[in-house]
């Protein structure tokens, strides 16, 4: 059931709520939808289009779990069945992973509109949405399959428990503006941006699904599309900030504000809302801006809230609680009552005497005895010291130069290893190179790793890209002195930086991080050292330039890289 709920494919009705069958639209020969309240009205007597018939409803075929689609997918639990279409959890027997598949009839009339909208999703392959995976018609029936994210969890479930904190909603606005943005640069909208179809992963990292595809398979569309989504995010961070839908009716388990108030500033609504938050949620929202600020212009693009949040002051994570040691508590034996329970009145105790010294011709004997060992170990001692001194003075006379250079050996600060936890790729253009790669960077493992795609222009890589880099959880905030960085192709001119950022997907520009060292090589290995240790949990491996390299089994020549290991020192 956790799966279920975490990963199940959006699908509710447009009020937010499960499906309702009495919700559920009926289509008309002419393609025109209407609810069978509309129906129902005309059955009483009320004017309709007596021109238009009613075509028959498209039934889709009796499926079952265990039923196989292109003998590959095998379905496993139907996770919504609305009129026209249903959704389930599969398994892809060929790659053995989980996979989610959206089904309808091939003569309903969504059909060409649903495939075409799950191709050109698939087209845009940005890891920032789930990916939808083959979109197939066959045997009458069309289905459209996408990625399945087991450890996932939906803004929904993660709303029932509470609001988000500052940061949190701050990460989710960022990455899912940044997404959005990118995805209707190449002309695809969502329209359908709700709790449901917004995700954050075990990592951290924040996901969209259902792009062009859930709002397809409802027959939404918008003349406007920019502003629909811009909209729908304002209102994911405003439910975010409250734990309140920012409109009147009730929604994705969400209380609606109350009715004849209007929409007011999520800071109004729960104490300890972030200013900056609160007023882009309002930019964002249907009423302009107007109750944010009249000294700020509204959002109507997912650009225009890229812009507004690259321009809010960082939101640092919270710092961790800090929980004390369990008070030390003394045992009745140190206390001195062993076997005894004691008692809390009267005179206490007298203390017993201490033991007499050593008598009798056994404790003369052990006093000659540790007599001896102190004399041997004085001895000892002195004879080591004598050879220390005649050696010093040896070295003295043969170099004039190594007392100044055993001072700088002896100043210098031991270094130890730091541990990777986590990692993911930075690629604040939009433009990933291959991001399920970066694990191998920290695998432990010198002959996997993750490599760039191959460039023509080189070796610098600006101006036509700032850069290539991974960003590295470190588990905890640590002191970082340098890292050493193994390459897969050596050769001239590879070059990058190590800054400290503030998490995984770093949202600040590339210009307010803090640079902890810069690196040179002509060899296998970038090697970075900073002046002095700086505190960091989150580093990132940028690289700027990279060396010329012939073609292999991967890519064609160009000025390409890979990163094999990456090693840090605090």
């Amino acid at each position: 059931m956790a799966e279920r709920s975490t990963a199940a494919v959006d699908v509710a009705d447009n009020s937010g709520d499960e499906p309702l069958p009495a919700k559920a639209e009926e289509t008309t020969a002419d393609g025109v939808a209407r609810t069978r309240h509309d129906k129902k009205s005309a059955e009483n007597g009320k004017p309709q289009d007596e021109e238009k018939e009613t075509a028959s409803k498209p039934v889709p075929p009796e499926l079952h779990s265990g039923h196989k689609l292109a003998r590959r997918y095998r379905l496993e639990e139907c996770v919504t069945r609305l009129e026209g279409f249903s959704s389930w959890r599969a398994v892809d027997e060929k790659l053995r992973r989980a996979v989610g598949v959206h089904l309808l009839p091939a003569d309903h009339t969504r059909a060409r509109a649903v495939l075409a909208a799950a191709r050109s999703s698939a087209l845009l392959g940005d890891p920032r949405f789930v990916q939808v995976l083959d979109a197939v018609e066959e045997n009458d029936l069309v289905y459209v399959v996408h990625e399945w994210l087991p450890d996932a969890t939906d803004l929904r479930t993660l709303l029932a428990a509470g609001p988000l904190e500052s940061h949190d909603a701050y990460q989710m606005v960022s990455q899912i503006s940044w997404a959005m943005a990118a995805a209707h640069r190449e002309g695809l909208a969502h329209l359908r941006l709700t709790p449901n179809s917004v995700l954050r992963t075990s990592s951290g990292q924040w996901r969209i699904r259902g792009l062009a595809v859930n709002a397809a398979l409802r027959g939404i569309s918008s003349e406007t599309p920019q502003r629909t989504d811009t909209e729908a995010i304002g209102a994911l961070l405003y439910a975010s900030l409250t734990q309140r839908w920012p409109y009147e009716s009730d929604a994705f388990g969400l209380s609606g504000l109350p009715k004849g108030v209007g929409l007011i500033a999520p800071d109004q609504v729960r104490a300890g809302v972030h200013r900056g938050l609160s007023e882009l949620s309002m930019r964002a929202l249907v009423n302009d801006g107007a109750t944010a600020s009249r000294q700020e212009q509204p959002c109507t693009t997912p650009d225009d809230l890229v812009k507004a949040v690259g321009e809010l002051p960082r939101i640092r994570p919270p710092e961790p609680a800090f929980t004390p040691p369990p008070e030390y508590q003394r045992t009745t034996y140190q206390q001195g009552s062993y076997g005894h329970p004691g008692s809390r009145t009267g005179a206490s105790r007298p203390l017993p005497p201490p033991p007499g010294p050593l008598e009798g011709r056994t404790g003369r004997a052990l006093k000659w005895a540790v007599s001896a060992l102190l004399i041997a170990a004085l001895g000892l001692g002195s004879w080591q010291l004598a050879d220390a001194l005649m050696d010093r003075q040896g070295d003295d006379s043969g170099n004039s130069d190594s007392d100044d250079g055993g001072k700088k050996s002896g100043a210098k600060r031991p270094t130890l290893p730091l541990t990777v936890q986590d990692a993911a790729e930075f690629y604040p253009d939009g433009k990933p190179q291959h991001p399920d790669d970066v694990r191998l960077t920290h695998d432990e493992n010198p002959s996997t790793y993750w490599r760039t795609y191959s460039y023509t222009g080189g070796p610098t890589l600006a101006p036509y890209k700032k850069g290539l880099g991974i960003v590295y959880d470190l588990g905890g905030e640590r002191d970082v002195s340098g890292a050493s960085v193994g390459l897969h192709y050596s050769g001239a001119d590879t070059a990058g930086s190590l800054y400290a950022t503030d998490s995984l997907s770093p949202s600040a520009s590339l210009d307010s991080l803090r640079k902890i060292a810069d690196g040179k090589t002509d060899g296998s290995t970038l090697r970075f050292s900073a002046d002095k240790p700086v505190k960091a949990r989150y580093v990132l491996v940028w690289l700027t330039a990279i060396p010329y390299s012939g073609g292999d089994e991967y890519s064609k020549a160009g000025y390409k890289q890979g990163i094999t290991e990456v090693k840090f020192t605090g």
